[in-house]
């Protein structure tokens, strides 16, 4: 995704009054940058309570310099003097450790921004949700492993959860305040990964360089290889149910290599409504931080007649199978969803360590939920906490098993 470093303020900021407090969680991710890409470009507009990085302490501390935050939290506790040594001189207050994250996501604040990638977001996600604060949810991780307990928590505190996946935020667009009663089906689109057209043998045998090379969208490693597998569309489909209090039946996708159309909705008089924009996620990330006032983007502006042709293609459930599999835990239900999470975290870490092969991620994945079917772990979790507790539980197991995987690749779950 292509940005400029030339500020440009938004004519909305007089539209909404005084400046929006922001948190921004995972900050130095590919969804954090942007999101500092805009905040950059309209400083009379927002001001930032708070920052949260992972590792890196150099770049956490430049984004909370460029956007003048009041609080920068790490969450890796030994980056701590790094962090304080690359904000000396400045006001901006210094945490590290998980409680630091803790501290920045519950800080007072209009509107947090959920971007830290994997379920290492869903506690501070919930901490913030769980004090009424609007959530920007970049985060899909957190209603596939806590979609029940968030979505409660949500109309307990009268908290939105603004949805900040291109797609999420197309149907949400889409929708326009309709009466669910009136969707007959949603679907969201795929542009298909670096592996659209392979064979599944060819598929089977990729490499980490290969999966990491997509053709529209620069996001990270963990989504990145997701997306080549289709994994990350079936997570996404996850997060729909939950969102969008819509069936699972009534959910679909589709290819769309262009990724130009990003959701459509189906209504049940026959009418269609989809979102389109160019493939630039400060498309969505601005929807988020102005809702429900239209913030200006320097994103691509749509021409469909330079565009010339869109494509649309059924996924192929033979050579993606994780997208099937998805569908079959969304349908199976109870904490399944929170297995697949977890267990795709821990192998996707593996393919990209070169330890199994790409056919691997999804092989082990599903041995994953078979095997806590089989104990009980797949029960649905009651809250946030039995929810971490699963997928901790699911992380040992799959850290193991990998461990265990032999030269043939077969996995042994214990």
């Amino acid at each position: 995704m292509a940005t400029s470093t030339k500020a440009t303020p938004s004519s909305s900021s007089a539209a909404r009054g005084r400046p929006r407090r922001i948190v921004l969680l995972g900050a130095t991710g590919s969804v954090g940058r942007s999101t500092v890409d805009l905040l950059e470009r309209d400083p009379e507009g927002f001001s930032v309570a708070a920052v949260v990085g992972g590792r890196d302490a150099a770049a956490l501390a430049r984004v909370a310099r460029a956007v003048n935050a009041e609080f920068a939290a790490i969450s890796d506790a030994s980056a701590y003097g790094a962090l304080k040594e690359a904000l000396a001189g400045t006001n901006i207050g210094v945490g590290a450790g998980p409680e630091a994250v803790i501290e920045a996501a519950v800080r007072e604040a209009d509107l947090v921004v959920s971007a830290i990638v994997g379920a290492a977001g869903v506690a501070p996600t919930y901490a913030a949700l769980a004090l009424g604060r609007d959530v920007a949810l970049a985060n899909k991780e957190c209603l596939v492993c806590a979609g029940i307990p968030f979505i409660k928590t949500a109309k307990r505190t009268g908290a939105r959860l603004l949805p900040m996946d291109s797609e999420h935020n197309a149907i949400f667009q889409a929708l326009g305040g309709a009466d669910a009663a009136t969707v007959e089906r949603m679907t969201l689109t795929a542009s298909g990964g670096p592996f659209r057209t392979w064979s599944r043998e060819a598929i089977a045998r990729a490499t980490p360089e290969q999966a990491l090379t997509h053709p529209n969208w620069a996001m990270g490693p963990k989504i990145t290889v997701d997306s080549a597998g289709m994994m990350n569309k079936g997570l996404e489909l996850i997060e729909a149910h939950h969102l969008f209090a819509v069936a699972a039946e009534k959910l679909d996708v589709v290819v769309h290599p262009q990724s130009v159309v990003h959701g459509l909705v189906s209504f049940s008089d026959g009418s269609v409504t989809a979102g389109l924009a160019a493939p630039d996620m400060r498309v969505p990330i601005a929807h988020c931080l102005g809702y429900p006032v239209r913030l200006e983007t320097p994103a691509p502006r749509l021409d469909l007649a330079a565009i010339g042709a869109l494509t649309f293609e059924k996924p192929d459930f033979e050579r993606f199978p994780a997208l099937r599999l998805a569908l079959d835990v969304l349908a199976g239900g109870g904490g399944l969803p929170t297995v697949l999470n977890a267990a795709n975290e821990i192998a996707v870490e593996s393919f990209l360590a070169r330890r199994i092969g790409f056919d691997g991620i999804v092989r082990h994945v599903a041995e994953a939920c078979e095997a806590a079917l089989k104990d009980g772990t797949a029960r649905e979790p009651s809250s946030v906490e039995e929810a971490l507790h699963v997928d901790h539980i699911v992380r040992e197991r799959s850290r193991g098993a990998l461990a265990a995987t032999t030269a043939s690749g077969m996995l042994t779950l214990q």
